[in-house]
């Protein structure tokens, strides 16, 4: 016996209603095949026009209460996405 676990969203339908969160994936490629596998969709992680550098090193520090971070949001532009995420992308069985 099996379960239809299909969800629409807006116009969009997914095998599932399992989405990994924008940047818990990254863009999705360094995760396995796997685990990609058990989603309805993925958001990938944010994007900007311009490639960014994000913060220089040290980025995480530890505290008394805890930690801080400060990653300041790198990441390779519009035009490096489309050119070395985007095909990869296309391939898989679910919408990104």
């Amino acid at each position: 016996m099996s379960v239809d676990m299909t969800v629409r969203i807006g116009g969009l339908q997914l095998r599932g209603p399992v989405m990994a969160a924008s940047g818990t994936f990254g863009y999705g490629t360094e995760v396995p095949l796997l685990e990609r596998r058990a989603l309805g969709a993925m958001v990938s992680k944010g994007i900007f026009l311009k490639p960014r550098q994000g913060t220089a090193p040290p980025r995480i520090a530890e505290t008394p209460s805890g930690m801080l971070n400060a990653i300041g949001l790198h990441g390779p532009g519009a035009e490096a996405l489309i050119r070395d995420y985007a095909p990869q992308w296309a391939g898989w069985e679910f919408p990104v």
